[in-house]
């Protein structure tokens, strides 16, 4: 685990725009969501937020927790299908149409978004989310002055 923590360490100086998330495969029956809770639980990792979309046969639970190298290597242990995966965070003012701006600045430049969830965090709303074009995403973001997340914020 300590090897994985100094790459962590490493990369998230390299790439201090994201956050890493959980993307967690889980059949649709009932006892697998609550075997991955259970696990993170039982290593105190707290969920910060998750969300699940889900097809016929299996889930996609992703989740932005506490501690992402040691939940996706305690997962990976017990054979649990899961990756992680670099996302964006911004923060936006708690007040009605504030997601949409954010969202209308990055459409209008042409920013596509593959996924979006949002959640309250410390008073402020987070659109975290994931598009294939991060470097033209995080201009936008800067342009607009956006507040963006880095991890070491996100986990404090």
């Amino acid at each position: 685990m300590e090897l994985y923590s100094v790459i962590c360490t490493l990369y998230s100086n390299l790439k201090v725009m994201t956050i890493k998330q959980l993307s967690i495969f889980i059949e649709n029956k009932s006892g697998t969501l609550i075997r991955v809770l259970d696990l993170l639980s039982r290593a105190n990792i707290q969920i910060i937020a998750s969300t699940i979309a889900d097809t016929q046969d299996y889930g996609i639970y992703r989740v932005l927790c506490s501690a992402p190298g040691e939940a996706y290597l305690i997962l990976k242990d017990n054979g649990i299908n899961v990756q992680l995966a670099d996302v964006m965070a911004i923060t936006i003012d708690d007040e009605p149409g504030r997601a949409a701006l954010a969202v209308k600045a990055l459409s209008d430049a042409g920013v596509n978004i593959l996924y979006m969830y949002s959640f309250l965090w410390k008073g402020k709303g987070v659109l975290t989310m994931r598009t294939d074009e991060v470097a033209l995403a995080e201009e936008v973001i800067k342009n607009n002055n956006i507040q963006l997340l880095n991890e070491n914020e996100f986990l404090l």
